[in-house]
């Protein structure tokens, strides 16, 4: 089977050229045996049906690949080939048949005489080529003549796609004062032609605007500076147009454009500049301390870091006044840091030095980065309160002092010139008792009312000084007044005890540990001695022990306790503190007999149950003591004895009757 290609008069001359060796085989394609005697590497096909029963056919690949044009706008079908087998002897009895990508679409066959043609517009950028098989088949069984055979149209390119800036557009930086050739940027064109065929994908660049300034190298698309040293203080931006045109620039060569919007960034290469040499300020003499008295700034032609600044003072200011930076504004803020007055200075003449933050080594050739200027401060007068010597004041006095003892004193002048009389008194929002009085003209501090150091220890008094001549000018002191302790409180039981004694302890069993408290606070700290009283020292139950660490420790002297016998012993206890003189106190330490289980934990307190005799039941007892109160009321009509006897009775009664169990267990309480 031969394939034969199209002679189409409109191919270009390259084409042609490129087709021309081919030319003396008469067609384009695959070549059968009989049409190609004695060529190589031939291959051999099995094709099945009764036309193998007569001969097999061999045949060699010599061409399998058709070229046509893309973007063909013919109105007639574009020819593409010609299949021909050499089973065809013109009969009619062979039919062509075409399948493969787009044999039904694209490309048709006409199945008598084997030429192929397409028949819509081919784009080589939406598809590049296709692979068709051909087929030479019995045209009235369908059986195949010669076997299958794969071919493929390859779609040619022509210059139908400009180049495309497919980033673009482009935005870069490149530092100001660079050096001439300085990268700044590099642009890409992609252009959708074959870069394997001919010229149509190969772009060349150029800078269509944007010189004298920039440059772009028309290979690789890189911009780079054209000048050295552009000043960004003169202009920061610059926007560029960059071309890229195939064909490799030539005439008929298509184009795009793109633009490239270069920004020269900041460098430190301005030295702050203060606008004047000289400022002038006037301030109060009362302006308060961290007050601002003024701002300067030095200006700085560059931006961002590149124009911070760092401020200091450099003669006559230092101590009394400071500065700071507000990294905001980049001004000099002048800060004062001590009161000013006017009678002792009245003007100050500072020298303030503004220098660069972040100095640029690569530019400190061009000269110091740093300014100087002057800056007067005049102080004027105020009239001013009375100022106190001293202007916090520590005093103290005994809290047992007499009413109207002097305990101190405070003093203030007016710092003025007129030197104006003082008159001192008490602010009583800080004296609200009236605990102390202040002399209005010597300024002595005196007790005006007893004191107590366990109600207030410190009194914090606020003084007020006036002017005679001016009242409005008040100043203020303070006097921080401390009440020495003396021993005037005698101490007592740290808590109120609660003091439980099982009916099986033992003799010198320890049934409580006690301590005491004292209001007073003596400088070496507190001793306390504890004892019994001589009253009750001989006693046969308890006594105490002085642990000597200001605890006390009370333990039986004897067992067998019964709550029948007694169910509370009070005992007093005598407590003496170290204090001169000493204090003492005697308290009452209750205590109380329980019934307690095997490990002393106390079950019950207090009064115990007993049982009723055998018989007599509450109502009997009931009867029996109303008869009683009955008989003593007529033997004695007194008043005053019947409320007692009635009283008594009633006590009996409700004694008897405290029910503790179970009420037919006759079981009541008893004292």
């Amino acid at each position: 089977m031969r394939w034969c290609g199209s002679g189409s008069v409109w191919r270009a001359g390259a084409l042609l050229a490129l087709l021309l060796p081919l030319w003396e085989l008469g067609c384009w394609g695959l070549i059968s045996a009989s049409g190609a005697s004695g060529t190589q590497n031939q291959a051999q096909h099995t094709a099945g049906g009764p036309w193998e029963l007569l001969r097999r056919h061999k045949r060699s690949w010599v061409w399998n690949q058709f070229f046509v044009l893309e973007e063909y706008t013919g109105e007639e079908p574009l020819y593409v080939g010609k299949l021909h087998s050499d089973v065809d002897k013109g009969d009619g009895k062979v039919k062509y048949v075409l399948s493969g990508e787009g044999s039904t679409s694209i490309f048709t066959i006409d199945e008598n005489t084997g030429d192929i043609h397409a028949t819509k517009r081919l784009d080589r950028e939406e598809q590049a080529y296709y692979t068709l098989q051909a087929q030479a088949v019995d045209r009235l069984t369908n059986i195949p003549v010669e076997p299958r055979s794969e071919f493929v149209v390859k779609v040619q390119d022509i210059n139908d796609n400009e180049p495309k800036f497919l980033d673009g557009p482009y935005m870069a930086g490149v530092p100001e004062m660079s050096a001439l050739g300085t990268t700044v940027v590099q642009v890409a064109a992609t252009d959708a032609d074959d870069p394997t065929y001919g010229n149509s994908a190969r772009v060349v660049y150029s800078i269509i605007s944007g010189q004298p300034y920039f440059s772009v190298d028309p290979k690789t698309g890189v911009v780079r500076t054209a000048l050295p040293n552009m000043d960004r203080e003169v202009k920061d931006q610059y926007i560029l147009v960059i071309q890229a045109k195939d064909m490799v620039g030539q005439m008929g060569g298509l184009s795009g454009t793109t633009s490239v919007t270069v920004t020269l960034t900041d460098v430190n290469d301005n030295p702050p500049r203060f606008s004047r040499k000289n400022y002038q300020y006037m301030v109060l003499e009362s302006l308060p301390v961290a007050s601002v008295v003024a701002r300067v700034k030095a200006l700085d032609n560059d931006i961002g870091p590149n124009a911070e600044m760092e401020y200091r003072i450099m003669e006559d200011g230092p101590g009394v006044f400071n500065i700071t930076t507000d990294e905001d504004t980049q001004e000099g803020v002048i800060i004062l840091q001590k009161p000013l007055d006017f009678e002792t200075k009245n003007s100050f003449n500072l020298r303030i030095e503004a220098t660069n933050r972040n100095i640029d080594p690569a530019f400190v050739h061009l000269g110091s980065f740093s300014d100087t200027t002057t800056v007067k401060v005049t102080v004027e007068d105020v009239n001013e309160p009375p100022v106190f010597f001293t202007q916090l004041s520590k005093m103290v006095v005994s809290e047992d002092a007499r009413v109207g003892i002097s305990i101190g004193r405070v003093s203030a002048h007016d710092p003025e010139s007129s030197n104006s009389a003082i008159r001192y008194s008490i602010d009583r929002n800080t004296d609200l008792e009236r605990f102390f009085n202040v002399d209005a003209l010597s300024g002595v501090i005196s007790t005006a009312k007893p004191l107590d150091r366990e109600v207030n220890s410190v009194h914090n008094l606020t003084i007020l000084a006036m002017e005679s001549h001016d009242p409005t000018q008040v100043g203020k002191g303070f006097a921080v007044i401390t009440v020495l302790d003396i021993n005037d409180n005698p101490p007592v039981f740290a808590i109120e005890y609660e003091t439980l004694l099982c009916e099986n302890a033992a003799p010198g069993q320890v049934i409580q540990t006690i301590s005491a408290v004292d209001k007073d606070e003596p400088p070496s700290g507190h001793r306390f001695y504890f004892a019994l009283p001589p009253s009750v020292a001989g006693n046969s139950n308890f006594t105490l022990r002085d642990n000597k660490d200001n605890t006390a420790s009370i333990v039986t002297k004897r067992g067998g306790f019964r709550r029948r016998e007694q169910v509370l012993y009070r005992l007093p206890v005598l407590i003496v503190d170290s204090g001169s003189p000493a204090l003492s106190s005697t308290n009452t330490l209750s205590v109380s007999v329980c019934d307690c289980d095997s490990d002393g934990v106390a079950q019950s307190c207090g009064a115990v149950a007993y049982t009723l005799p055998a018989g007599l039941s509450t109502g009997a007892l009931v009867a029996i003591l109303g008869c009683i109160i009955t008989l003593l009321g007529k033997n004695n009509r007194d008043v005053n004895y019947w409320r007692q006897a009635s009283q008594n009775s009633l006590s009996f009664i409700f004694s008897k009757m405290c029910l503790i169990s179970i009420a037919k267990e006759n079981t009541f309480c008893n004292e």
